[in-house]
């Protein structure tokens, strides 16, 4: 479970890290970030619809907090996170997920990182 303080909770906060954050995809995720300094990272979802009905859309955004917040052993700070789950996503194991999401985070943050050394640099 996610705590208070590790939600994107506000629709500003989600529009802004969709429109102005690094994108990475993969099969069942599409991950969105931005580097926020040392606030608390924190990671907001979404799950439309097109996923499944509620129960299927329910799971998979259980199995993805899950997997937030293993990752914020990785990233406890400096990042707004926004996953929007793709259709595949419900029928996706537990592994599968946990492995898209990671692996968009991981490359997210790199680029965000790239981006603000070139920023430094000009």
């Amino acid at each position: 479970m996610l705590a208070v303080g590790n939600r994107v909770r506000k629709s500003a906060d989600f529009s802004h890290t969709v429109r102005s954050g690094a994108r990475s995809g993969r099969r069942n995720v599409v991950l969105y970030a931005v580097k926020t300094g040392e606030n608390p990272t924190r990671v907001g979802f979404i799950v439309a619809k097109s996923v499944g009905n509620a129960v299927t859309r329910n799971l998979v955004k259980r199995r993805l907090r899950e997997a937030a917040a293993q990752s914020l052993r990785e990233y406890p700070t400096g990042f707004d996170v926004v996953v929007r789950a793709l259709p595949p996503a419900a029928t996706a194991t537990w592994q599968e997920l946990r492995t898209d999401y990671m692996g968009a985070l991981r490359t997210c943050a790199g680029k965000v990182d790239r981006t603000r050394l070139l920023s430094q640099k000009g």
